[in-house]
């Protein structure tokens, strides 16, 4: 159906100040739909209260206010603006409470604005912890045992019947907050008390304990006329237990059988069905017990989020693009693909490589936290990488950290040696802690199974295995102290760095790097098409790999190379990412093809669209360097720009500039 004629004016609600658990996914989710919207010939008006998003740029919206996202707040801009509706799904948990609490009100019925993207009806459907158990029910599927409770005197009656331990869960509250497990009575106390206060409906799930349990998470979206797709499975490497935003997860879903998947996509279009999110998209999260395949449903955001984001990169598909086009009446089947240019948007998305997303925390910066990891979120940041394989994507994504001891060392185990040095670090990886996948990795390094350790973490050993699997690469390399080009093209297809392989056999990086150009061992770049290969991609977004067919076209016009900021942290956020964006906007106006390379799926400028060409990356110089080869191969790169992206890439530009890369702008 053709886009509705009635809406001439939206109200887009922003999410306010960058906060742990609602970060700049919701500036590039945001700030594509102003675009849409635009494009769309509506008058777009954005209240949000960030400075350093650009989405607060005059530029997006006709009227843009730098106001507090309150409920008072908006209904003055409703009674001034007078839009025809508001579309609170792209302001993560602050829109949406904004949203409930005008409808409450009586302000939206009092100026006739419509609510798009998702209605009240299916807002409280999805956030209510209760109405949602009630949907998962009638739709055939489970949920986790569970108890409502509004006060502690009922949490108390309610863990005579759960027992220890059990899952904490507040309603309408973002990032796990005021979440937790409890073991015992004190710590029903404390989290509960907690969540009790920070609902702001005062209820709190209490549900039987599903520790341990394989966690996934689909992406789904559906448009008014009752097509669905699933943009994405992604599953967590750690198991219940870790904020699926404190742990590394992988994209698409790697260790489900084929039973599983369908089942639990079965469930989960259900579920988009019976809560009525009919014009846009949502994330749902299962649990699968490992030893019976059991699945329940844990729970559902009715709008788009952090994993939106990382599905929207992962796949190359524009999640909160299209789900403000389907705000506004169209439907998937008339939604082009972008980067295809033939497949309409009610394809879903095929990946023939693996995506990676590992978390970045800042526990350093505050000694006195506790840095336990558990379903309240902590991490302030995260970075994404896409290889050929699991391992390759996986140690891409440790480096693009950027913190030290981030990668895995394989040089020996990391404790003191002694006849019990396997059973304490098999103990060690019972903590759930920013160090566990490290300490996986050196417990098998030092002689412990798979067996032991999944006994102990209850990770899969899919993902075991393949850790295990880089400890023999690493030995490999270890025992050919020459360097064999069998050798070194094993270990860059596992992802192995020249740093990591230099420690190996006792050889500086340079060295290395100098062995391995002389052997003709370079990355080539693959394309993110949506379609693995089935249709040609015009959108150039690439990721390097260790493989057979490089995919860069030549330039057609003189290029400019721009490094961004990595993953968020504190210090550097998002306003080094708007810099960067502004850059490829003012340099594109002039005439100049931009090249991106940046690592962090959440922000503006890793959508597919900024850039002429965008390399999904780590911003390491070994990266960074075989990009610089690569685009001079195809033509017109005059130099690249360090000074836009904070601390990350001006510690890159003494050496970039040392091996003859032109940097532009002010000089190192």
């Amino acid at each position: 159906m053709p886009r509705r004629q009635d809406l001439n004016s939206v109200l887009v609600i922003g999410s306010g100040p960058i906060v742990i658990g609602q970060a700049a996914e919701f500036d590039y989710s945001g700030t594509q739909a102003l675009r849409v919207l635009k494009d769309e010939g509506i008058r777009v008006i954005l209240v949000n209260s960030n400075p350093a998003t650009i989405m607060t740029d005059p530029e997006f919206a006709d009227a843009t206010y730098v106001e507090p996202i309150t409920p008072e707040v908006v209904e003055k801009i409703i009674e001034k603006e007078r839009p025809d509706a508001v579309l609170p799904t792209l302001g993560g948990q602050t829109a949406l409470n904004t949203a409930l609490a005008l409808d409450a009100n009586g302000v939206l019925d009092k100026y006739d604005v419509e609510l798009i993207g998702a209605d009240v009806e299916a807002i409280n459907l999805g956030e209510d912890r209760e109405a949602f158990k009630g949907v998962v029910e009638r739709c055939g599927a489970e949920s986790a045992r569970s108890v409502i409770v509004h006060s502690m005197d009922e949490a108390l009656a309610a863990a005579e019947t759960l027992g220890y331990p059990m899952v904490v869960r507040p309603s309408f509250t973002m990032g796990g907050l005021g979440s937790g497990m409890a073991y015992n009575e004190a710590d029903l106390h404390r989290i509960a008390g907690a969540g009790i206060q920070y609902s702001p409906t005062s209820e709190v799930l209490l549900e039987e304990s599903i520790l341990g349990w394989k966690e996934y998470e689909l992406e789904m979206m559906r448009d008014a006329n009752d097509n669905v797709v699933v943009v994405c499975s992604i599953e967590n490497v750690d198991p219940v237990g870790v904020h699926t935003g404190d742990s590394i997860t992988v994209a698409p879903a790697l260790t489900l059988t084929d039973v599983e998947y369908q089942r639990m996509r079965d469930i989960a279009i259900a579920v988009i069905r019976e809560v009525g999110v009919d014009t846009g998209g949502c994330n749902i999260q299962f649990a699968v017990e490992p030893d019976t395949g059991r699945i329940v449903v844990i729970e559902m955001n009715p709008r788009v989020s952090r994993s939106s984001a990382l599905a929207s990169k992962a796949t190359g598909f524009p999640i909160a693009k299209i789900a403000t086009k389907l705000s506004l009446g169209y439907t998937l089947d008339e939604i082009p693909n972008d980067i295809t240019q033939k497949t309409p948007a009610s394809f879903e998305p095929t990946l023939d490589y693996v995506v990676v997303k590992v978390p970045r925390f800042a526990f350093e910066k505050f000694p006195a936290a506790d840095p336990t990891l558990t379903t309240t979120m902590k991490s302030v940041g995260e970075a994404m990488a896409i290889g050929r394989n699991f391992t390759e994507a996986l140690q891409k994504a440790l480096r693009s950290l950027e913190q030290k001891g981030s990668s895995f060392d394989f040089t020996k185990p990391a404790v003191e040696a002694g006849p019990n040095t396997v059973a304490r670090l098999v103990e060690r990886t019972k903590e759930t802690t920013t160090e566990r996948l490290r300490n996986v990795q050196q417990a098998l390094l030092a002689g412990a199974t798979v067996e032991q350790i999944f006994d102990a973490t209850a990770i899969d050993p899919w993902f075991l295995d393949q850790l295990q699997l880089l400890n023999e690469t690493a030995q490999l390399i270890r025992e050919d102290r020459d360097l064999r080009p069998e050798t070194l093209r094993e270990a860059k297809r596992h992802g192995f760095s020249d740093a990591q392989i230099g420690e190996l056999v006792h050889l500086d990086e340079s060295v290395v790097r100098g062995i391995r150009h002389a052997l003709d061992i370079r990355p080539v770049f693959k394309t993110v098409d949506t379609c693995a290969a089935e249709f040609e991609a015009f959108t150039p977004y690439h990721y390097s790999s260790y493989d057979e067919e490089n995919e860069i076209a030549p330039h057609d016009k003189p290029s400019v190379m721009i490094l961004g900021s990595g993953p968020n942290r504190i210090g550097q956020g998002i306003e080094f990412d708007y810099s960067c964006v502004h850059a490829s906007m003012v340099l594109r106006e002039a005439g100049y093809e931009t090249v991106m390379v940046n690592c962090n799926p959440e922000t503006v400028s890793t959508d597919y669209d900024i850039s002429t060409r965008l390399y999904f990356e780590p911003l390491t110089f070994e990266d960074v360097m075989e990009i610089v080869e690569a685009e001079r191969r195809s033509g017109g790169l005059l130099g690249v720009f360090v000074q836009l992206g904070g601390q990350t890439p001006l510690k890159l530009a003494a050496d970039l500039k040392a091996a003859g890369v032109p940097i532009l702008g002010t000089t190192p």
